[in-house]
């Protein structure tokens, strides 16, 4: 289990979990994309975020993932997950 994740690892599961669509370049800027501009709905984002929970073995609720609108925001919520859990099981 990872203590912070990274923009990769959020461009990897965009591309394993939803796919690219044609035309979009995941090695722009990420972090100011919209996920409607990149062509990812709620569905796609849901996906994302559950994958990446899964991976890190970390419980993040589905409606986190509704309101979120960047790839950014999805990093924080993830990396927010892994630090509350790493200072929960420190305490």
């Amino acid at each position: 289990m990872s203590t912070q994740i990274t923009m990769a690892d959020v461009k990897r599961a965009l591309q394993e979990g939803s796919g690219v669509q044609e035309g979009i370049d995941l090695d722009r800027d990420l972090a100011v994309m919209s996920f409607r501009d990149m062509g990812y709905d709620s569905l796609a984002v849901l996906e994302t975020g559950l994958r990446l929970s899964r991976e890190n073995d970390i419980q993040i609720d589905d409606e986190v993932f509704t309101d979120l609108e960047t790839p950014q925001q999805l990093l924080d919520e993830v990396n927010l997950a892994l630090k509350n859990q790493a200072e929960s099981a420190a305490s």
